[in-house]
Formats: C-alpha cells, sequence, structure tokens
C-alpha cells in the first residue's frame, strides 16, 4: 500500500528525512516509531501528500503522490497530532463538510455520519458547535472524520492522546476492523505497549532512517537475549537512555 523509495526532506540546512526507503503492506497495522525529531511526523505528511518531498519518491497503492495527488488523497484519511475542527460548525456540520470535500453526500453519507458519531458517543452534540468541545472529543471528531469517506488507508500520528479509555478502546476495535476488511494503518506513537500489543509490523526511525523493520518476533530475534521489549529494543536502537541523574535531582 505505501512504497518510499530513498524519502528526502530537507528543510534548509536540516535533513529531517535521509534516503529513508520502506514498504508496508496492504491489510497491515503497522507501527512507525521513533523519538521526537527523528522524522516521523514528516515522513508522514510526506505520505499524505501535505509535504512535498525534497528527494525519491512516495507511491500509495502503485501511485506516486505528487503525480495523482487528488486520487491519492481520496484513498487516504489523514489523523493529524493535534485535532483542528472548525470552531464555528456543529460536529454534523464538520463530518458533512469533510465529505463533501471529497465529493461525496446525500443519504449514504448522512448514515455514515451518524454511525460514526454514535460510536465515539458524540450523537448528543452532533448539533452542538466544535468550539464547545472538549479535547478528547475534538480528537474523535478528527478521528471520524478520517473515516467518513472510507478511506483504503489511515495515516495517524499519535492516535491515542486526550482520549479517555473508552475511546482509545473503540479506536483500537476499530483500527483492527479496518485492516481485517482489507484497509491499511500507519500508525505513530510513543506509547509503546500499544504499539506492541496492536501492530503487524513496526518500524523505529532514528536520525531520520530506518534504525531496524520487522515484526516484534524479528525485532527480538535481532537482540542478543532474545527476549526484549520494544522499549528496550527502542531505547538501544535510538540510542536514547534514561537519565541517570534522577536521585540527584529529586534530593537538590
Amino acid at each position: 500500500m505505501i512504497q518510499l523509495t530513498q524519502l528526502v526532506k530537507r528543510f534548509g540546512r536540516f535533513t529531517a528525512v535521509d534516503h529513508l526507503t520502506l514498504c508496508v503492506p496492504a491489510g497491515t497495522l503497522y507501527g512507525f516509531l521513533g523519538p521526537n525529531g527523528a522524522g516521523k511526523t514528516t515522513t508522514m505528511r510526506m505520505i499524505a501528500g501535505i509535504l512535498r518531498p525534497t528527494g525519491g519518491t512516495v507511491e500509495i497503492g502503485g501511485i506516486e503522490t505528487w503525480r495523482q495527488p487528488q486520487a491519492i488523497k481520496a484513498m487516504i484519511g489523514y489523523i493529524p497530532d493535534r485535532p483542528f475542527v472548525y470552531d464555528k460548525l456543529t460536529g454534523a456540520e464538520f463530518l458533512r463538510f469533510v465529505a463533501a470535500l471529497y465529493g461525496q453526500e446525500g443519504a449514504a453519507v448522512e448514515r455514515r455520519m451518524d454511525e460514526l458519531l454514535e460510536l465515539f458517543e458524540l450523537g448528543p452534540w452532533r448539533d452542538e458547535i466544535t468550539g464547545s468541545y472538549s479535547h478528547g472529543m475534538r480528537q474523535k471528531l478528527v478521528i471520524a472524520s478520517a473515516f467518513v469517506h472510507r478511506p483504503q488507508l489511515i495515516v495517524v500520528d499519535e492516535p491515542m492522546v486526550g482520549l479517555d479509555p473508552v475511546g482509545a478502546r473503540v479506536l483500537k476495535d476499530l483500527f483492527r476492523a479496518f485492516v481485517r476488511r482489507g484497509g491499511t494503518v500507519l500508525m505513530s506513537t510513543h506509547t509503546l505497549e500499544v504499539a506492541e500489543l496492536m501492530c503487524d509490523r513496526i518500524a523505529i526511525i532514528a536520525r531520520g532512517r530506518i534504525a531496524a523493520e520487522g515484526t516484534m518476533a524479528e525485532l527480538r530475534a535481532e537482540s542478543a537475549s532474545g527476549n526484549e521489549s520494544l522499549e528496550d529494543i527502542f531505547l538501544r536502537l535510538t540510542g536514547a537512555r534514561p537519565p541517570h541523574a534522577l536521585d540527584a535531582v529529586l534530593d537538590a
């Protein structure tokens, strides 16, 4: 579903993504992990067609994104790390607006909207302006909007932020059901336990390059002990370590 080939993104002299090559098979819940500043969000924005690569290619379903951008965007539901909604629209109006961007309207869209609003327990607030929504409600609405046009691929950056336990469980179940029906999810998260439990395959990015890729079994097989947790693998590959001066800070 996703093929990245020698992908590069530079901002001035800074290289955020450095000749990254990655293949995400269709029908996969794929974890894309890395520390802050590793290039995750930049890569995902290039996949979604929001940023243009400096070099290399992004293909979705065999189509290069910048050759047929409208066709690609119709295939993708994008959930950013910060939920953005139009504060003067109601929840229902926002979903109707997003569906219209994809040329979808009518009774079928209205049914789809109702199903998504009820799924995320937003039904009672469908006719309230989103400016009155809590952060978690906005996050649920943005997630619902990513599914409203029935995409083939969901690209999601930190999906659990702001969700209560019920909302997080609904989202996990929704992702798994979506993948069972042939959809693909590319998910970036700092919650490594979620990635370890949910993802079929995982890529770890560090300093703009892929440090490791595979199933959890394959990632563990490459370690010395063979039974590392994803957290241990992540810290080892990214060079990140918890600070050693914790006691000194607390005792100061």
